[in-house]
């Protein structure tokens, strides 16, 4: 009989992880394709400055905020994870075609913000879908293995702009063409992934803030005033602009920090699961202070080169992890509400933190963004430590 079980029990590298993983890995294929160039096309095509590429960012990723936390609670009332999930992917290839007949930066901001609705749509179904083909003992490894897919995708997805760009110089359009083909890719391979059957939960309606774990309240807290700082990838791109970097050699750099975040997230989630999540977030905070402190204040090449891939190492350490841990402390019935609650806050810190660091970098200029998140950082990071201390008392 033991053995039976033994043998029917699901293997921790579930199919069901690794689809989810292939369906972002072309999705972000498609995507950033598009991301890492888009900056450098508003502001060298459409005219647009650092603000207006600020409140682009901004909008398009706080109105999906709400979004996620009611994508999360319908998922855990309806069980229906992977239409919800299907449907959010689909905006993907929506957001691409909106990019191509676009004639001006009003036309970019409404494909993002079609892009950043359908991932708030998608993001907490999918985390959960990932929590349920795991174990508990292998969440760091589950999240970190869809994490590393994830990011190879972004990687490919980047080298692939990067060839098209070099052998058509400012032909961002062939790119925002071409990028439609992961993206359909990836909607069919969702078609593959296999949903919990479950019976409908009433408890996801009664998901409040007060009921969360102390612990988690305060978590939350910091990574939303981390999120202040941490405004879009878009200002770190131009960044490299104003450092003396070409456009081809600053989507090279924006790879080497993806495929570098790709090699490392599953080893990051598979420590955690050994040593805590604790010290591997604390660590991953601790880094991206480094970096924007590094990126705000120096432009040597070199170090431009180390601190991108040292950024490649804090998302490694940070992203997927904190979905497990989340995970770990919320009840089984609220899964996708806790963790659409998590993309939610990030969601609605990008705005005021896009917008800030469009403003500190027209007013007191390029460094100081980067400087200010890097403040954040350190904060968020001595602030996590204390709150998952075991000898340490929280206020509710």
């Amino acid at each position: 009989m033991q053995q039976n079980q033994t043998k029917n029990k699901a293997p921790f590298i579930a199919v069901n992880i690794i689809l989810l993983g292939l369906v972002s890995f072309f999705t972000d294929i498609s995507t950033e394709m598009v991301y890492p160039i888009l900056p450098l096309y508003l502001s060298s095509i459409m005219g647009a400055s650092p603000t207006i590429i600020g409140i682009i960012e901004g909008i398009a990723e706080s109105l999906a905020s709400i979004v996620k936390l009611f994508s999360g609670i319908i998922a855990d009332k309806y069980g229906n994870k992977k239409q919800l999930a299907f449907f959010g992917y689909s905006s993907s290839l929506v957001n691409k075609i909106i990019i191509l007949f676009s004639a001006t930066w009003t036309g970019v901001l409404a494909a993002r913000i079609v892009d950043r609705l359908g991932k708030g749509i998608r993001t907490a179904p999918r985390d959960a879908l990932i929590a349920e083909s795991s174990d508990k003992a292998h969440l760091g490894r589950a999240y970190g293995m869809h994490k590393g897919l994830d990011l190879l995708g972004t990687a490919v997805g980047i080298l692939t702009a990067f060839i098209i760009l070099t052998k058509n110089e400012n032909d961002y359009r062939k790119i925002f063409l071409f990028s439609l083909i992961p993206a359909v890719a990836g909607i069919i391979s969702i078609l593959f992934v296999k949903d919990k059957k479950q019976e409908l939960s009433k408890k996801a309606l009664s998901f409040r803030w007060k009921t969360l774990d102390k612990r988690l309240r305060w978590f939350l807290i910091f990574i939303f005033i981390f999120t202040l700082g941490n405004s879009s990838n878009a200002f770190i791109i131009l960044r490299t602009k104003t450092a003396g970097f070409t456009p081809q050699e600053a989507i090279l750099l924006y790879f080497l920090y993806n495929i570098v975040a790709s090699l490392f997230s599953l080893p990051a989630g598979q420590l955690s699961d050994k040593i805590g999540r604790k010290n591997i977030l604390c660590t991953g905070y601790f880094l991206y202070g480094i970096v924007y402190m590094g990126i705000g204040l120096f432009s040597g090449r070199t170090l431009f080169i180390t601190l991108f891939v040292v950024y490649g190492f804090y998302t490694a350490l940070t992203t997927g992890i904190e979905r497990a841990l989340i995970v770990e402390i919320v009840s089984e019935s609220q899964k996708a509400s806790a963790l659409g609650l998590h993309s939610a806050i990030v969601g609605l810190g990008l705005l005021p933190a896009s917008i800030i660091a469009g403003m500190l970098w027209d007013i007191f200029g390029q460094s100081t963004p980067f400087v200010f998140g890097s403040v954040l950082a350190f904060i968020t990071s001595i602030s996590v430590f204390i709150i998952f201390s075991k000898k340490v008392k929280l206020p509710s």
